[in-house]
């Protein structure tokens, strides 16, 4: 039971330790060109959560002999060629998504709130010409 316990509050602290923001004076942070390297833990490699300004953008890894990112194969030689790679991959991943995503159809926009409507979504409304065959007279 006391084991059970020590190991839970040494988690909990670890746990706190981890999540710890860069403006945190107990954080150690690292600063290179516009990021935040906050550690986070490990010995090899040292976990680092990167941040530009407020926001958390991933995590780059230490080994001995170079740097990596959790998104691609590729070593780097500095800190801070990791976080441009991830910032980089991860700018391409919300395009790609953006240009993904499937327009909801002019039927989908008819159950929407209208407050929620954008400006768009008025314009294809306006054009759109429901099937006849479908109407029913009330």
């Amino acid at each position: 039971m006391i084991s059970t316990f020590l190991q839970q509050t040494e988690l909990e602290e670890s746990l706190d330790k981890i999540l710890l923001p860069p403006s945190n004076p107990n954080a150690e942070v690292m600063e290179i060109l516009g990021y935040k390297l906050v550690y986070v833990g490990g010995a090899c490699p040292r976990n680092y959560r990167v941040y530009t300004d407020d926001s958390m953008i991933g995590v780059i890894f230490q080994h001995i002999t170079h740097w990596s990112n959790g998104v691609d194969s590729l070593r780097y030689a500095e800190p801070v060629d990791a976080a441009v790679g991830l910032e980089q991959f991860m700018k391409v991943a919300r395009v790609l998504k953006a240009n993904t995503e499937q327009l909801p159809t002019e039927e989908e926009l008819l159950d929407i709130e209208f407050d929620s409507l954008t400006s768009e979504n008025w314009e294809r409304l306006k054009r759109y010409v429901p099937k006849t065959r479908d109407l029913v007279a009330v």
